[in-house]
């Protein structure tokens, strides 16, 4: 497809959140899209907007939750498979179907590390504030900072060994490579401390995340105001009792 295709991405307007794989892909390919949520309502945009269509105001399946993708009459959820829509049609994912699986299994271990991330700080309810699960949320954190970040990081470690690179899945960037950039970005922010340690043992990777910033596109879009800062309303949230450096 073109790269001139234009989408609706949804997404909440205040955070990076989920909703920012997809915008890095859709950077990176440099197609046109709306942040429709970031709009003003006299444009089509707002909050309401994306809540009405999660409610089933427009025809086909409707979403549970964004990040989703409004490309015509399709509706695409979830945030890997909304990378994967786009990666796919615009020359950012394998050509081969095994190729195009890995990619895939890539973004959904990236969900996987994401998801872990935000239960750092939340890992009782989303309902419930941080300061009422501050507690577990050192527990949590405290694992999560000595296991599953030298576990995941030491995966696309391997993952880029075996590649023969200089990406995740050989000679081409893909989807896969911005949504494991992304994950680093937000564990740099969250997590320095301990994100600096593991990195010393993953240099490769190190090399990777920044040939992804220094793409011409990404480079663009990280310079930009259409980058929403980390904040703690998000999913990567700077909280420095949950640091652990050891």
């Amino acid at each position: 497809m073109a790269a001139t295709a234009s989408y609706d991405l949804y997404y909440w307007p205040f955070i990076q959140g989920r909703g920012e794989f997809p915008r890095l892909v859709l950077e990176a390919a440099g197609v046109s899209y709306r942040d429709v949520a970031r709009l003003p309502a006299e444009q089509g945009g707002g909050v309401d907007a994306m809540l009405s269509i999660m409610r089933g105001d427009k025809p086909g399946i409707p979403p549970y939750a964004p990040p989703f993708l409004v490309d015509g009459d399709v509706t695409i959820a979830q945030s890997a498979n909304v990378c994967r829509y786009v990666g796919e049609r615009h020359g950012l994912a394998p050509d081969d179907a095994a190729g195009r699986a890995h990619a895939l299994q890539l973004a959904l271990t990236v969900a996987d590390l994401v998801d872990e991330a935000h239960q750092t700080h939340h890992p009782i309810s989303g309902s419930l504030y941080y300061e009422d699960q501050k507690g577990a949320a050192q527990l949590a954190a405290s694992a999560f900072c000595t296991e599953r970040v030298p576990a995941f990081l030491g995966y696309f470690e391997r993952v880029l060994a075996a590649s023969g690179g200089p990406w995740l899945l050989g000679p081409r960037v893909s989807y896969a490579d911005l949504c494991v950039f992304q994950a680093v970005a937000g564990l740099d922010y969250a997590f320095p401390r301990t994100t600096a340690r593991v990195k010393r043992q993953t240099p490769v990777l190190v090399d990777l995340c920044a040939r992804v910033a220094e793409t011409k596109n990404v480079a663009a879009y990280l310079a930009s105001e259409r980058r929403i800062a980390f904040n703690e309303m998000g999913i990567f949230r700077r909280y420095p009792e949950l640091d652990d450096a050891s």
